[in-house]
């Protein structure tokens, strides 16, 4: 059997179909009718109006680091649009957060933990410890031994 005479029979086979069921005929070609018209009026009653170029500000994705994903999504929350080019659409520029809220505090927390790391501070307490040793000693005995007070003032000072 040849293509044209497969396809004579098939649209045949569908019009009889179609023409057994009229309701469902109607609907099929009114339905889609339908939803084009109504586009058509929402169209004509909200005209577009022009707007300004759109500019975002930039949003790190996660492979750009936890600190700089998290900034772009907080500090960007509310999706604003810019009619000038924002920092962030520079090319290789990962975020332009840096004098942000969440920046600085995370730098303050850095030089933090790095300073409690490189911390001498147990060692001005333990002289600390000896300078009030000599003091409470001074304070016992009658007399003052200068070399120990010369001692607490130069702890006293440093």
């Amino acid at each position: 059997m040849s293509v044209s005479t497969q396809l004579g029979l098939l649209l045949w086979k569908n019009f009889t179909y179609r023409r057994r069921r009229m309701l469902q005929l109607l609907v099929e070609i009114i339905w889609p009718l339908l939803i084009f018209f109504i586009l058509i009026m929402v169209r004509l009653n909200y005209p577009p109006y022009e707007q300004h170029e759109c500019h975002f500000p930039n949003k790190a994705m996660p492979s750009a680091g936890t600190l700089p994903w998290l900034q772009g999504i907080l500090c960007n929350a509310d999706n604003p649009c810019f009619r000038s080019p924002t920092p962030g659409e520079s090319p290789g520029v990962v975020g332009n957060f840096n004098g942000s809220i969440i920046s600085r505090m995370f730098s303050d927390a850095k030089k933090i933990l790095l300073y409690i790391q490189n911390d001498k501070s147990l060692e001005g307490f333990q002289e600390l410890v000896q300078a009030l040793k000599v003091l409470q000693e001074s304070r016992k005995g009658t007399k003052h031994r200068p070399a120990n007070l010369e001692k607490l003032f130069r702890v006293a000072t440093y």
